[in-house]
């Protein structure tokens, strides 16, 4: 049974920094690429960050230079470190791991960020 566990969000100031960190179970982490994705109300949800099994990574043009994405396969978790954030960043994100052909997401948490 694969779980992808998100935590690390919250309430922030416009240009302060925020940690999520997502637990993966139920994959082998370590072969698995991982993803950040969110969706702000009344939008689609996007790709944020995505990142290899070997540590290659990508992201939305409009976070690059400001998150970074990360993972810890001793811990089988993924990070999103996201700095100098927006009001515009406001939005639930969320953890996927595709597997076997499926995708599976997290349950999400809630990022904002006030002007």
């Amino acid at each position: 049974q694969v779980q992808l566990v998100e935590s690390g969000g919250g309430l922030v100031q416009a240009g302060g920094s925020l940690r999520l960190s997502c637990v993966a179970s139920g994959i082998i982490f370590r072969i698995n690429p991982m993803g950040w994705y969110r969706q702000a109300p009344g939008k689609q949800r996007e790709l944020v960050a995505r990142i290899t099994s070997d540590g290659n990574t990508d992201y939305a043009e409009s976070v690059k230079g400001r998150f970074t994405i990360s993972r810890d396969n001793a811990k089988n978790t993924v990070y999103l470190q996201m700095n100098s954030l927006k009001p515009e960043d406001t939005a639930v994100y969320y953890c996927n791991a595709p597997y076997w052909g499926y995708d599976y997401w997290g349950q999400g948490t809630q990022v904002t960020v006030s002007s």
